[in-house]
This record gives C-alpha cells, sequence and structure tokens, in this order.
C-alpha cells in the first residue's frame, strides 16, 4: 500500500523484534504517525534501543511517537535490567505524593533512556468497583481525591524527565465488570457520579499540564447510551474538550479489542473516533487492518470535506505532541537502567530490603 498522510494518525504494533522486518518497513512507508512495542518486541535494552533508533531513521527521523505500556506491575513491557516497579496500587497504599513524583520521574528516566517518548501512563481510573477485572491494583485507589493526589505528581514526574505522560482511561475504566479487551462494557453510574468520581481526576491532570489523554472503551449510558466513550462525540467533544477545555491530543485505547473491532470493524471504528474528537488511533497487532483503516479514513476525507479538515487537526496535535516531546535515548544504558531499586521499594513499602534479583530473561516476559 502507498503512503498516505491519513496513516500519519494511527500509532501501530507489529510482531518482531528488528526494523527490517517485514511489518516495520511497510508501516514506516506508510507513513502512520508512531509505534507502540509489546513484551513480543522485546529481548534486551540494547535490542530495543537499536530498535527504535531504527524505526526513526526508517521514517526519515521525522517526528514519531514512540509508545509503551509501562505502568508497573502486570502491566509493563520493560522488566529487568530495567527497575521493576510494583502495581501502582502500591503507591496508592504508601499515598505519598512526593514518593508519587519520584516514581514518575525514576521510571521514566529509564524508559525514556531506551529511547521511548511516550507512556500510557498514568491510570487515573478510580478502581470503585471491586469486581473490576481489568483495573484493580493498575489503580492509585478507590476514592477520587486519592487517585488525584497520587496521579498528577505522578504524571508530572513522568514528564519531568522528558517522557509524555498520557492519562487513561477517560472517562474512567473503574466501576465496570467486563474486561473491554474482551467485550462492550456499560458502565451504569448516573451523570452526576461519573463527573464528581470518575471523571475529577482527569480534569486535575489537564489542569496539571498531562501531555495527552486516552479514552476508554466503554459505553455510559448516563452521556451516551449508543456509543462507547472513544466513539462517543458527547463524551469527547462534549465533556473532554467542551466541559474539561482539554485542547490537546486525545489518543484511543486499541482499536482491535473486542470492545471495538467486534462491533462493526476496524474501517468504521477509526471514522467513527476521528468524528467523536480522537486524533491518535492505535491499531496494535494487525497490519491488514492498519491498512484497512488508512483506506476507510482516505475515503470519508475525499466523501466529506469536515471529516477532512477534522483530520487535518488530528495530525497537527500528534505532530506538535511528538515534537514537543522527542525522543531522547541515553548511552550507555547500563548506567541508567535498574538505578532506581530502592524507589521501587519505598512504593513496595519495603525501604530497607535490596530489590531481589531478576533474571534477564524476564524483561520479554509482559503482557501482549
Amino acid at each position: 500500500m502507498s503512503a498516505d498522510p491519513l496513516a500519519g494518525l494511527i500509532l501501530a504494533g507489529f510482531t518482531g523484534t528488528t526494523a527490517d522486518a517485514r511489518d516495520p518497513v511497510a508501516l514506516a512507508d506508510l507513513g502512520v504517525g508512531g509505534f507502540i512495542l509489546f513484551g513480543r518486541n522485546v529481548q534486551t535494552p540494547e535490542q530495543v534501543a537499536r530498535l527504535l533508533t531504527d524505526l526513526r531513521a526508517l521514517c526519515g527521523h521525522r517526528p514519531l511517537l514512540l509508545a509503551i505500556d509501562q505502568e508497573g506491575g502486570r502491566v509493563a513491557r520493560l522488566r529487568a535490567p530495567l527497575t521493576v516497579w510494583p502495581p501502582m496500587g502500591a503507591l496508592g497504599d504508601r499515598d505519598d505524593p512526593d514518593l508519587a513524583r519520584t516514581t514518575g520521574r525514576a521510571l521514566a528516566a529509564e524508559i525514556g533512556a531506551v529511547g521511548f517518548n511516550l507512556n500510557f501512563a498514568p491510570c487515573l481510573d478510580v478502581n470503585s468497583n471491586p469486581d473490576n477485572p481489568v483495573i484493580g491494583d493498575r489503580a492509585l485507589g478507590a476514592s477520587t481525591a486519592q487517585v488525584s493526589r497520587l496521579g498528577v505528581p505522578l504524571l508530572q514526574g513522568m514528564q519531568d524527565a522528558g517522557v509524555a505522560a498520557c492519562a487513561k482511561h477517560f472517562p474512567g475504566h473503574g466501576h465496570v465488570d467486563t474486561d473491554s479487551h474482551y467485550a462492550l462494557p456499560v458502565c451504569p453510574l448516573d451523570e452526576a457520579t461519573l463527573l464528581a468520581t470518575h471523571v475529577a481526576p482527569f480534569a486535575e491532570a489537564i489542569a496539571a499540564g498531562v501531555a495527552a489523554v486516552m479514552t476508554a472503551h466503554v459505553i455510559y449510558p448516563a452521556i451516551d447510551p449508543h456509543n462507547p466513550a472513544t466513539l462517543s462525540s458527547a463524551w469527547i467533544d462534549g465533556v473532554l474538550r467542551g466541559r474539561l477545555g482539554w485542547q490537546g491530543p486525545v489518543l484511543s485505547d486499541d482499536l482491535e479489542m473486542g470492545a471495538i473491532v467486534d462491533h462493526g470493524g476496524i474501517g468504521d471504528a477509526v471514522v467513527r473516533a476521528v468524528r467523536a474528537g480522537v486524533d491518535g488511533l492505535l491499531i496494535c497487532a494487525r497490519r491488514d487492518r492498519i491498512e484497512d483503516a488508512v483506506r476507510a479514513l482516505r475515503a470519508e476525507a475525499e466523501q466529506d470535506p469536515a471529516f477532512a479538515e477534522r483530520c487535518r487537526q488530528s495530525l497537527e496535535r500528534l505532530q506538535t505532541l511528538a515534537t514537543r516531546w522527542p525522543s531522547r535515548p541515553v548511552l550507555p544504558l547500563a548506567g541508567v537502567l535498574g538505578t532506581h531499586c530502592a524507589i521501587a521499594d519505598r512504593v513496595r513499602g519495603d525501604a530497607v530490603l535490596a530489590q531481589a534479583p531478576h533474571d534477564p530473561t524476564d524483561f520479554s516476559s509482559a503482557p501482549g
């Protein structure tokens, strides 16, 4: 498939550990706006640093978003010999804003040294439903005040270290009982409770200067009974941009998750997401779906000048994000990685015992 400027709306995942493989070369030629790496792309820190450097070269060293999910705990694509962080629920147990900022700075210093410039963290979900199968200890707490109190310094610490933070999953994934990786959750809360309890931490993050916001694949009938937030102009244009005043980039969660792709297909999803106000479209596995998405975007843009203009605005926001937060790898890596174990121990609640040694092969053992 030939290059298309609208591919710049897509942050792409791929299989493999080198940039000269078929998929990353094709995605770079297509003109995607960035890449997201998973455990399947990871062998060693040096290999990841080389992969990111080569991806930038493939894309002609244009501004590029190089993203990862590095929350800590079970959602951490990079493991030892980087510092291994506990789930952020442990940071919630400490309830120390200064430690939260120190944690964000330390975590981002290491992933930034490898070459990432965007971290899909922190989770600002309020874990108000103990039966939630997907958030749990990924959340900083079960109260709005605590999530805001710790989430803001955590994201500020990441950005202090030169890595863009992305607050997720707007407007809050914490009260559902379904995993959106596999099905489409519905959150039954009324509008006042949603805004006061679950949206409030995102408002705090926006006021604190967060670099980006990620949407949730959840239906909230109190605001929009028909569309998940990712595909809802009522949520994105109405609440996020209208009520909260957010003018920065909005990124979707992975559009290949069952909550989205099983309800209309990828072409329909990307068009609806852009119409709703999403800027960056995550498609994290299949190149054929990425190509189908670009075709759908192009067809819609050629038919509708207003849609084409919305795409142009989104491309501008993503370009600004990548330019403001450039990739700044640090070599040699040995002087940076794994140097924050004492901070991780404080988050765990053990400031005395040294972090246990980790098998180096664990660097690649992360959820896909």
